[in-house]
């Protein structure tokens, strides 16, 4: 839903924040503010990418899909970064799903529009470069994470990666939700989580998850989490929770 029209404040995006003030003013009259319920596609795999998203608040998954209906989240986007990527490198199509988590507002810019501006601003163009390569470092990790640590320790990066970008300790997840971002049954979710709730580190119930001890929670989780902060906080220079 795009919110009533009204001027757009400073963004809280840091890659709009990051551009140079002519830049920015030059975009501001193009973007629309949204608000977008939980579990909304932005695009779909193998179809055409109508507009870019840059989240203000909330986070966006992409989502890898298997013919059998199985899926795993292989990409995490918050207010750091932006969703539409393959946009570019020149081709409208991506392979995987971007869809919300929880609800969300972000500035919305259509393809059209955003290419548009890609071809005007070589500063937009080599920060969105650079957010790519911290993209492909968070994939590359995840990838080699999901195969090879246990699943509390997923679990615990998940967290982080949430806390880091929600508005406060408390943010709405279900267990059924996370078994399709880390790719494992729901049986392993109730599991995993039982033991970081009895660890203290966490707390959930009604849909609802609490962070309760951060630094306890980094300790369960493994150095997947700790690699591609650093990684992100060299491309681009800053993070959230920074």
């Amino acid at each position: 839903m795009v919110l009533p029209e009204q001027p757009i404040p400073a963004p809280r995006n840091r890659l709009l924040s990051a551009l140079p003030p002519e830049d920015l003013a030059r975009l501001r009259p193009r973007l629309d503010l949204v608000e977008l319920p939980a579990r909304h596609t932005l695009y779909r795999p193998d179809e055409p990418i109508p507009a870019v998203y840059f989240p203000e608040t909330g986070w966006i998954s992409l989502v890898a899909a298997l013919e059998q209906g199985d899926g795993a989240e292989v990409g995490f986007i918050g207010y750091e970064g932006m969703a539409g990527l393959p946009l570019v490198f020149g081709t409208d199509r991506a392979p995987v799903e971007a869809m919300t988590q929880a609800g969300c507002t972000a500035l919305r810019l259509d393809a059209a529009a955003f290419q548009e501006e890609l071809g005007r601003s070589s500063i937009l163009r080599a920060l969105l470069l650079r957010y790519a390569m911290a993209i492909y470092v968070q994939v590359s990790q995840t990838a080699a994470c999901n195969g090879r640590h246990h699943v509390e320790q997923r679990l615990a990066r998940w967290m982080l990666m949430a806390h880091d970008r929600a508005e406060g300790d408390e943010f709405p997840m279900t267990h059924e939700f996370l078994s399709l971002m880390l790719g494992i049954r729901r049986s392993g979710v109730t599991v995993a989580a039982g033991t970081l709730q009895k660890a203290g580190v966490i707390r959930y119930g009604n849909g609802r998850m609490t962070i309760t001890d951060r630094p306890g929670l980094e300790a369960y989780a493994c150095e997947c989490y700790g690699i591609v902060r650093r990684e992100f906080h060299r491309l681009l220079g800053s993070l959230p929770g920074s």
